[in-house]
């Protein structure tokens, strides 16, 4: 029987988003690996793009913990098999420390993590000292490690900051606020990790920035009891998948991927933008990603869209997610007006807006069974489909998408967190239609739908 493992961690969070999560966990993480340490990183909740940036900090996959989406057993899989190799095991939070259901305190609470909260201390005296004070005592039971300060001005407004800690709060440390180690950002969050020339530069700045004004001591180790393991089943054995990986389709879930080739599936990758032919493969899987930033250049690879458009008229299974979703609309508009037309085999067109459209978790009742995910899009889309089903969010938040079909085509907003459901999950690749359980579920053509998302 396995025996529980013990490794030291700490869940970064703060008291709201935008306070620096990312960059000082990527900063510690980079710092403990150039101390010699081997760090897994784990990301709270939904997200692609912070796991990129921490990946290459740590030199380690990075997987999402999640209470609802991934689910307190996975959870506990992940943690515990991350504390059998680590020296350091560090979860950045989402959204503030107590948002959410469940939220990133109601994990750190569950696991026993204990809470480092980074706090934005730009514009910031004494009140700082009574919010640190207040994300520590806010939920009794909250395993709660101290407090560490971001964007601080001077050595005398760090000390400012320090000093109004009160309760025998534990103060770990100042970050300055200086722009070489900030980490950019657009509208759907950080930046890939793919197009930062100077990531590296970036986080052993930020690395030794911490070095020398925080602790760089290792946490008390925490205890991660064994979990209940279940082998997958090769329900996809021998199935050639091909997976879009470039700059415009990158929104993947580790686990999501690791899962297919758990059971028994062959990943093949290729670009859109920049291949010619697909990889011979019996399943197709378009992820979310950017788009709308390369929507003239996948217009214009005219022979990867006519490749796209055989697979389909083949009847073999197509899986596409929010951006991949979008690729197979008539056409994409950009938000300064920049039109492109696209693959054309799911009727319909989608607008970038300025503003988010879209933010919720997302449960969907598919033929193949119930999935998990979630979603997050700054597009709008009007096509005259109807949808075979549309997704719940558990926290009652907008965005109840759609979910599209046509023949093996299935297509959605959603980002399906695959674990959820691996039956669901192979009978959506699987290239027997009888496997895939889904019987001849062909898209309607009514009198038409509202913009969705919105």
């Amino acid at each position: 029987m396995n025996q529980p493992r013990h490794c030291p961690a700490v869940l970064i969070a703060a008291p709201a988003s935008g306070q620096g999560k990312t960059t000082v966990t990527a900063a510690l993480a980079r710092l403990h690996r150039n101390l010699g340490r081997k760090v897994r990183v784990f990301k709270c909740g939904p997200d692609f793009l912070d796991p990129m940036i921490h990946e290459r900090a740590s030199g380690a996959p990075v997987y999402q913990l999640d209470m609802w989406m991934v689910g307190e057993q996975e959870s506990r899989r992940l943690l515990w098999e991350a504390a059998g190799e680590a020296d350091l095991i560090l979860i950045e939070g989402v959204m503030g420390l107590f948002d959410g259901t469940p939220s990133s305190a109601d994990l750190a609470r569950h696991f026993g993590v204990p809470v480092l909260a980074v706090i934005d201390g730009t514009a910031m005296a004494q009140t700082f000292g009574a919010l640190a004070l207040g994300l520590a005592r806010y939920q009794a039971d909250l395993p709660f490690a101290g407090v560490l300060a971001n964007r601080v001005g001077t050595v005398r407004h760090a000390q400012l900051l320090e000093g109004s800690l009160t309760e025998g709060l534990r103060w770990y440390g100042a970050l300055s606020r200086e722009t070489g180690i900030e980490l950019p950002s657009r509208h759907l969050g950080l930046v890939q990790a793919s197009e930062l020339n100077d990531l590296d530069l970036r986080l052993d700045a930020a690395a030794a920035a911490l070095a020398s004004s925080c602790e760089v001591a290792l946490p008390p180790p925490v205890e991660f009891a064994a979990p209940e393991v279940i082998e997958a089943q090769p329900l996809l054995a021998g199935v050639r998948i091909a997976v879009a990986r470039d700059e415009a389709f990158a929104f993947t879930y580790g686990a999501s991927l690791d899962l297919l080739r758990a059971m028994g599936a062959q990943l093949h990758f290729f670009s859109p933008i920049h291949d010619r032919v697909l990889p011979d493969a019996d399943s197709l899987y378009l992820p979310g990603g950017y788009p709308e930033l390369h929507h003239q250049a996948l217009s214009q690879n005219t022979s990867m869209l006519q490749a796209i458009r055989a697979h389909h008229s083949a009847g073999k299974p197509l899986l596409a997610e929010c951006g991949g979703m979008l690729y197979l609309l008539d056409s994409l508009t950009d938000v300064e007006g920049t039109r492109a037309e696209l693959l054309g085999l799911l009727q319909g067109d989608a607008v970038m807006q300025k503003r988010l459209a879209a933010l919720a978790l997302q449960t969907v009742e598919l033929p193949e069974g119930e999935l998990r995910g979630h979603t997050y899009h700054h597009s709008l889309t009007s096509t005259p489909w109807q949808p075979i089903a549309r997704g719940l969010s558990p926290n009652g938040g907008r965005g109840a998408e759609a979910v599209y079909r046509q023949g093996r085509m299935t297509a959605s907003y959603v980002h399906f967190y695959f674990p959820s459901n691996p039956v669901a999950v192979a009978a959506l690749f699987a290239p027997d239609r009888d496997a895939a359980n889904a019987g001849d579920c062909i898209a309607t053509v009514g009198a038409g739908l509202p913009a969705i998302g919105s």
